[in-house]
């Protein structure tokens, strides 16, 4: 009878080679969860700062977030407003005050819920300024609800886009806005 030796054979330890297993698969489960929340429309609130660039009378980014000003709709940029029977950009001239009331200050803004386009919709200030009200107020967006008082105010001073005829934002958008 013949005894056969086996030949031993170094090997890893069983739980070295699992935990790095088990590490190839958390990492990219992992990142893939932490994508999904951070695009997911939520409903929690989030509040973020920083530099802003506008865009339209209640559009901007603030740091890297797109934003949209809830609760108001300003007009469009290209969206004409008639005044005198001559029609002027009203458009720009809304992302204009918007601008000027920024004016290089850094927007604080609390927001829960994200738009059709997946914007964060959000309350914005400057300082103690809430940039929602103060369009409204000054004439230069509508009320989408939210500031109804302010849109009465500025409707019966006449300011802003209420010194001329104009179709309110969305219903400009209905008509004229080719997507």
């Amino acid at each position: 009878m013949s005894s056969r030796r086996r030949k031993s054979v170094r090997r890893r330890p069983l739980g070295v080679l699992t935990r790095y297993d088990e590490l190839l698969t958390a990492a990219p489960v992992l990142g893939l969860l932490v994508l999904v929340f951070a695009y997911l429309p939520s409903g929690l609130t989030r509040s973020y700062s920083g530099v802003a660039r506008v865009i339209d009378g209640d559009r901007l980014v603030v740091g890297r977030v797109e934003t949209r000003l809830a609760g108001i709709d300003a007009p469009e940029l290209g969206q004409m407003c008639f005044s005198d029977g001559a029609a002027w950009p009203c458009g720009k001239a809304a992302r204009r005050q918007l601008r000027d009331r920024i004016a290089g200050r850094p927007v604080t803004c609390r927001g829960a819920g994200r738009d059709g386009q997946g914007r964060i919709l959000a309350e914005c200030r400057v300082g103690d300024r809430i940039l929602n009200a103060e369009m409204v107020a000054a004439g230069w967006a509508v009320s989408d609800e939210a500031y109804q008082a302010e849109e009465r105010a500025a409707k019966a001073g006449e300011r802003g886009l209420w010194a001329s005829r104009f179709d309110r934002p969305a219903q400009w958008r209905n008509t004229f806005a080719v997507f």
